[in-house]
């Protein structure tokens, strides 16, 4: 069983309230070929008010944390979240093929940096897409799970595409993960109350589903409601993935997945016009300066390859 990592339910916030004061308590005492990504957006890293790691706010849909930042043909600039961020449903609703969704300009507030509210709205969601084209196949349909904030245009200049704390990302990876790997993460639920050194995290990866499409990966402590949407990187920081699922079973209190270059792919064939993932300012590294090393170790978990 899965449920999304929405800022949906009130059951599912006291779940995360729960996992943020063991963290917040924790860090006290701890003190084929990807095609390449185009150039990052002028503002400086640092201090940029939209940036990867932002929180979206989808109007019927939910609260996220926002991706990468892309950019397409007409040089518009996106930032991107889980499609089930506009979901209509309840939080166990994860077949996109089917479940409730919000259309395509849907208002979603970009909570920026600076404190902020910015406008931006649903450009391109992969359920809308699905729904659109009658897929039936298994695997699209629950692993298939990614969307486009479209920024506004007076807001191009205050945004930069760099992953808080990690940098990157370097690239897209178009190749599956190999078990027992590391992957990095910045989750930015609102229930980690603005404690930034909450959010990055350090996983590993545990097996590939869905024909590639989806990744099970560890992390030393799973989503929690409003990580949806969070980015995902290899340790050379290249991007591969979305945050989907928070997963029960088969592996209990892992993190499922969506594949970014098969995401991609699907949006471009389907309604996106050349989308293409924008390469950080800042370089990538595993070990950010002011981040104590016990929020970096890898996590423990069941026989990795288990299903």
């Amino acid at each position: 069983m899965a449920f999304g990592t929405r800022g949906a339910t009130a059951a599912a916030a006291a779940i995360g309230v729960i996992v943020v004061s063991a963290l917040a308590a924790s860090a006290a005492s701890a003190a084929p070929s990807a095609p390449t990504a185009p150039l990052a957006p002028a503002a400086a890293a640092a201090g940029a008010p939209i940036r990867p790691g932002v929180n979206t706010d989808t109007v019927g849909g939910g609260t996220c944390t926002s991706n990468f930042i892309f950019t397409d043909k007409n040089d518009d600039l996106f930032i991107g979240q889980a499609a089930h961020c506009a979901g209509t449903g309840e939080a166990t609703e994860t077949n996109g093929c089917s479940a409730g969704t919000g259309v395509l300009g849907t208002e979603v507030t970009i909570d920026a940096a600076d404190g902020t509210k910015r406008k931006g709205t649903l450009a391109y969601s992969s359920w809308v897409a699905m729904q659109k084209a009658e897929e039936t196949d298994p695997d699209l349909c629950a692993y298939n799970d990614f969307a486009l904030v479209k920024i506004a245009d007076a807001d191009k200049d205050d945004v930069s595409s760099s992953v808080p704390f990690f940098g990157g990302p370097t690239g897209l990876r178009s190749t599956g993960l190999t078990v027992g790997e590391l992957v990095y993460s910045y989750g930015n639920s609102p229930l980690r109350l603005g404690i930034e050194l909450l959010s990055p995290k350090v996983g590993v990866a545990a097996l590939d589903e869905g024909k590639g499409r989806a990744h099970t990966v560890y992390t030393l402590t799973p989503g929690v409601p409003g990580d949806s949407g969070s980015a995902f990187m290899d340790s050379k920081g290249q991007a591969f993935g979305v945050l989907s699922t928070l997963n029960l079973a088969p592996l209990p209190a892992s993190n499922g997945v969506a594949d970014l270059a098969s995401a991609l792919a699907y949006a471009n064939a389907h309604g996106a016009d050349g989308v293409q993932l924008m390469k950080g300012v800042q370089p990538f590294t595993s070990t950010p300066a002011g981040v104590s090393p016990m929020a970096l170790a890898a996590p423990a978990g069941p026989a990795l390859g288990d299903a």
